[in-house]
């Protein structure tokens, strides 16, 4: 298990959609993001936004085009605009849980991920994730290393 750094932490609030990227104490980035359609939860299948402390396990898409679609963590094209249920895009930081009741988080596959619903994010629409403008996910991957503290609220 990644132990959280100390020098980076991500602060995610379900209430205002919002996250906060500070580094040394400092507010480094603040962006909108769509979290749980239905609400936080833990349940495997849920579709919720696991609530609690985390830490950064995997960044996965480093070089990566804009909108490059993964499916199954690999990347496969650049997505081209069309439909989707939930596209992953641009960039995935996987996230681990270190409480009890989120220690399924690294199973369930949550992320912050960039998302083909850019429309939608400031609101709840996400099945589970944390989706970010595809702009932004490049700018938090780039800000984010492995081990970063993230607390849900």
């Amino acid at each position: 298990m990644n132990w959280p750094d100390n020098h980076c932490r991500i602060e995610v609030s379900l209430e205002r959609q919002q996250a906060v990227l500070f580094r040394d104490g400092k507010k480094t980035l603040e962006v909108p993001v769509s979290t749980a359609a239905n609400g936080p939860g833990f349940e495997e299948g849920s579709y919720r936004t696991p609530t609690g402390n985390f830490v950064v396990r995997e960044r996965i898409g480093e070089g990566a085009p804009l909108f490059t679609s993964f499916k199954g963590r690999i990347p496969r094209k650049v997505w081209s605009g069309e439909a989707s249920d939930d596209a992953i895009l641009s960039r995935i930081l996987w996230l681990e849980g270190l409480d009890e009741q989120n220690a399924n988080t690294y199973c369930r596959y949550i992320y912050f991920h960039g998302t083909h619903a850019e429309e939608k994010i400031g609101q709840p629409a996400s099945h589970g994730c944390i989706r970010l403008a595809n702009e932004q996910m490049l700018e938090l991957f780039d800000l984010t290393p492995i081990g970063t503290a993230v607390q849900i609220t």
